[in-house]
């Protein structure tokens, strides 16, 4: 194992631990009472008991579903709506105000209307989860479809290549790097949309558990849920970095995180 690889586990392990001694030995010493902030011994203990009982299970499932849901529809329609936006001139400006408008409002203002429009089931939260995913994918496809070299542009028409042709070997890998930055991003942002949803209107997923949990005063299941949360967050984040490094391999995200060496 390499001094930098060994770095990187050693590095984060210790100011885990340290982490947990300093929150010990400030409730130790200040006894601070549970319902304020509970020990790590507590909140492991709310996280291995919810699991053992299936709670956290069966409503881990449901938000599960919404966020893929969400997550796969938004980048879909982010790609569908900005490719168009981005190679048309036509497109942009008759669509692309509206989708700033729709950006810049509050999504949590959306929430109620879907719950209108769409019901108090899943379908909501999906599109809840949808519209905030949707939008660092589709910003990224148009900027990524635009920042293009005009030499490979240049040299696919002197080939007499079609509009086909050049948007297969120039544009779409050239966006590439673009849009798996923006998936990455999105990825994330699907799972809060997911959970501020279930907190306005829901009855099930990690968001409703949390409700319930703070209504009870339940501290330590609330750390738990946190945890779970940035669990999935973290998960969701690798697979699509991974996912980048796989597919735009010619972008090389190694080089960034490894300071260009």
């Amino acid at each position: 194992m390499s001094r930098d690889r060994l770095y990187r586990i050693l590095a984060p392990t210790l100011v885990f631990v340290v982490l947990i001694a300093v929150w010990e030995g400030y409730i130790w010493l200040f006894d601070v009472p549970q319902i304020i902030l509970p020990t790590p011994r507590q909140i492991l203990g709310a996280l291995v008991g919810g699991f053992q009982s299936g709670l956290f299970q069966r409503h881990l499932a449901v938000t599960a579903q919404e966020v893929f849901a969400g997550y796969g529809l938004g980048v879909f329609f982010g790609i569908a709506i900005g490719a168009p936006i981005a190679l048309s001139r036509v497109f942009e400006i008759m669509f692309y105000p509206y989708i700033l408008a729709l950006q810049a409002m509050p999504k949590v203002a959306l929430a109620p209307l879907m719950m209108i429009w769409v019901g108090f089931g899943i379908e909501s939260k999906i599109m809840i989860t949808m519209i905030v995913a949707l939008f660092p994918v589709l910003v990224n496809v148009i900027v990524g479809l635009r920042t293009i070299d005009q030499d490979r542009i240049n040299l696919i028409r002197s080939l007499k290549g079609g509009t086909w042709a050049e948007f297969r070997y120039v544009r779409l890998p050239s966006a590439a790097p673009f849009i798996f930055a923006g998936m990455k991003t999105a990825v994330v942002l699907a799972l809060l949309g997911a959970i501020t949803a279930e907190f306005v209107a829901s009855e099930a997923g990690l968001g409703y558990l949390m409700g319930q949990l703070m209504f009870r005063l339940d501290t330590p299941g609330v750390f738990s849920v946190l945890i779970i949360l940035a669990a999935i967050g973290v998960s969701l984040f690798l697979f699509a970095d991974w996912l980048h490094r796989r597919v735009v391999f010619w972008d090389a995200p190694d080089k960034l995180s490894s300071g260009g060496r």
